[in-house]
């Protein structure tokens, strides 16, 4: 049992560090990782740790600060970098995964536990969300405390789980806010559906006293965010949780666009979600029901309150977002510690041959996919949205008396953090007027690729191409009176 478990820890180590080592090679990639870092590195820059700051002057709204505050410190601990800014997803993310081993081990057994937690960390979402700059991983570390809390009270467990189930409610709503509360009570209302004659041991929760905890933890940061910045609690509580998934197209969005989905495209993106394991064991398991015409499994497993109350835990996002239609995958992530516990109990029962050698390739498949990307996209085999390479570019060649790097008419979030906000957005006609009044030496702008580049040499016959990426050529324009060749020749790009 000893080497099986030094086995099994060794290669969950394996997958783990990998992420923790491709997510320093990977640069910020638009739009969402690059926006969220810069709203973490303007809060480590200004110090101000209650409003989030989309850019400075405009408050973000959209999501509570809890991620923020744990990416900023990153900054203040390891310095600005991608991986300083990911680092706290990985550690949420380990975090998990003990709660899917310390949640499967007293109901399954130690080999169900330790299969659970590598499934778990295997999952395309889990092993892409442990190395990104998102909110949705504390969210998930909130609620699957709360619910795996709830499990082990109600299993005979006390002491600190019963306070820990309001500390996880808490999490969540200083990651992501209500929903947290909403995926957390869907479950227990679910299991008490099927059960009701276990519900007797909700009295062993503190609830008054572990209310108050909660409010007091997550309540103080709402007060003053509404304080500091009026209308946020309208935007936040009204708009994002209640207009952004009852309206297809809601335009009060204002920090991007909403996501318009067909609704119950919730469940494609389960198994997006939890590819490869998702897919593998349902076709399993629906092949074997109907091979032996059996669906007694089915019905015992109906019978098993834990089973039950793990099942509705994997369902609740899926059956809360399917009449949604701004949905986007990563709300499948608070279904995956459950969904991995049901599926690593299917997966410790494989037996030798074919079925142990499919489970060994879906253990690595994901990370070994992942890694490879990563390694392809450091070596610059792979384009990427992202602006690191043009931004650094001007870095290194702009002078003193050039200007800043200027993007016309689109300025791209990774473009802001690899600047540390000092790009700026202008029109042609700001444009213009900038180059007419010679304040600078050479004006740098980023023109997308789409744009006429007629156009542009038209108005500016000195304008010269000196690179480019994936999106823009970066021209270099020269005030009137030093005129140069209009445009010189650079490598496609590859």
């Amino acid at each position: 049992m000893l080497k099986q478990f030094n086995v099994f820890l060794l290669v969950l180590a394996a997958v783990l560090a990998s992420r923790l080592i491709g997510m320093a090679l990977y640069p910020l990639v638009d739009t969402t990782e690059p926006r969220y870092a810069e709203i973490a590195r303007l809060m480590a820059e200004t110090g101000d740790w209650i409003t989030p700051w989309f850019e400075p002057g405009v408050p973000f709204w959209g999501k509570p600060p809890l991620s923020f505050w744990t990416q900023a410190l990153s900054i203040k601990v390891f310095g600005l970098s991608e991986f300083a800014l990911r680092f706290p997803s990985w550690l949420a993310t380990l975090a998990m995964v003990w709660l899917v081993w310390r949640s499967a081990k007293p109901l399954m057994g130690s080999k169900v536990a330790q299969w659970s937690s590598l499934v778990f960390a295997t999952m395309a979402l889990t092993y892409i969300s442990a190395g990104a700059v998102i909110t949705d991983a504390f969210l998930t570390l909130g609620t699957t405390l709360s619910l795996v809390s709830f499990l082990q009270v109600i299993a005979g467990q006390s002491g600190a789980w019963r306070w820990l189930f309001f500390i996880g409610a808490a999490i969540g709503l200083l990651a992501k806010g209500p929903v947290a509360l909403v995926l957390t009570v869907i479950p227990i209302t679910l299991w008490l559906l099927f059960n009701r004659q276990e519900a007797i041991k909700l009295t062993r929760f503190p609830w008054v006293r572990g209310a108050l905890l909660m409010t007091l933890l997550a309540g103080p940061w709402y007060l003053l965010a509404e304080i500091k910045t009026p209308g946020f609690l309208d935007y936040f509580i009204v708009g994002e949780h209640l207009r952004r998934f009852l309206d297809p197209g809601w335009a009060g969005d204002l920090y991007g666009s909403a996501h318009n989905e067909p609704k119950g495209m919730i469940w494609v993106f389960w198994t997006w979600a939890s590819f490869p394991w998702g897919i593998a064991a349902v076709v399993t398991l629906v092949a074997t029901c109907i091979k032996k015409r059996d669906t007694s499994p089915l019905r015992r497993a109906g019978t098993d309150p834990a089973l039950v109350f793990l099942l509705a835990c994997a369902l609740s996002p899926m059956l809360f977002f399917s009449l949604a239609s701004n949905t986007i995958w990563t709300y499948i992530l608070p279904s995956l510690p459950f969904t991995a516990i049901l599926i690593g109990r299917w997966a410790a029962e494989l037996e030798a041959g074919w079925s142990s050698r499919a489970r060994a390739v879906m253990t690595g498949l994901v990370p070994i996919l992942l890694t490879a990307f990563v390694g392809a996209a450091a070596l610059g085999l792979k384009p990427l949205k992202t602006e690191k390479e043009l931004v650094n570019y001007y870095q290194n060649v702009r002078e003193d008396g050039d200007s800043l790097l200027l993007y016309l008419d689109d300025l791209q979030f990774s473009a802001r953090f690899y600047s540390r906000g000092t790009v700026r957005e202008v029109t042609p006609e700001q444009l213009a007027d900038l180059h007419q009044s010679q304040r600078f030496q050479r004006l740098f702008l980023a023109v997308p690729d789409d744009w006429p580049m007629e156009r542009l040499t038209g108005m500016f016959p000195s304008a010269r191409r000196v690179m480019e990426n994936r999106r823009y050529y970066l021209m270099a324009i020269e005030p009137p009176e030093r005129n140069t060749p209009s445009v010189s020749s650079v490598p496609r790009r590859k």
